[in-house]
């Protein structure tokens, strides 16, 4: 479902009658969910991004408790996939680490990339974790916060909310995704299955069919 709320100027907006301007709030089940996931058109580019997403920032990859865990046990069975360099901040700070938001998150090396990743012969960035997965030597595929970027989750007391995190780095997927015609949530379809199953994903489909027939998107 999705409702219209008189507010100020603050995206996403659509103007009502009047001329007064509406955020339009999107909730499914107990998750509030931006306008962006449905108008945002986007297709990961690695050819012209380079994985940039896992280099750039200032802390590295959100890490959900439970994925701290699997991270300490799947380690070795990685290790041997890692550089040196991982290896070393891993062996001193520990598979993950908590960053200054009190989140938990993969460590980094020198303030760069995340310590899970490796550089193909074309100087793309990857995930090493995902790589093993299908290599077939560990079940879990990588953390749940890269599989859903750019789509970013916060959780309340009462519900969670799911944003698109507008980033220079992935303006190649924009375009891409716009050359396409691929809205963010299908591209991310398997991601948001995995997070929050497929009936979660059908009523999302439902939200977009009416956001279309309402002239929104």
């Amino acid at each position: 479902m999705f409702t219209q709320q008189q507010a100020p100027l603050a995206p996403p907006l659509s103007e009502g009658v009047g001329g007064r301007l509406y955020i339009i709030m999107i909730q499914i089940e107990d998750k509030i969910l931006s306008l962006e996931l449905f108008k945002q058109r986007f297709v990961c580019d690695l050819p012209r991004c380079m994985g940039s997403c896992c280099v750039e920032g200032e802390s590295g990859a959100p890490l959900e408790k439970e994925e701290t865990l699997i991270l300490e046990e799947i380690y070795p069975k990685i290790k041997h996939l890692l550089s040196p360099e991982a290896i070393e901040v891993i062996e001193q700070n520990g598979t993950w680490e908590i960053d200054a938001d009190d989140d938990y998150v993969t460590p980094i090396i020198h303030g760069r990339e995340c310590v899970y990743t490796y550089f193909d012969a074309d100087g793309v960035c990857k995930c090493t974790i995902e790589k093993a997965h299908s290599e077939g030597l560990i079940d879990f595929r990588k953390p749940i916060s890269c599989h859903l970027y750019p789509i970013r989750t916060t959780r309340y007391n009462d519900f969670e909310a799911l944003n698109y995190h507008d980033w220079p780095v992935c303006n190649p997927a924009r375009e891409l995704g716009t050359k396409l015609g691929v809205p963010l949530y299908k591209f991310l379809k398997e991601a948001i299955i995995r997070k929050y199953g497929k009936s979660f994903y059908r009523e999302m489909e439902e939200v977009a069919l009416e956001l279309e027939k309402q002239k929104v998107l």
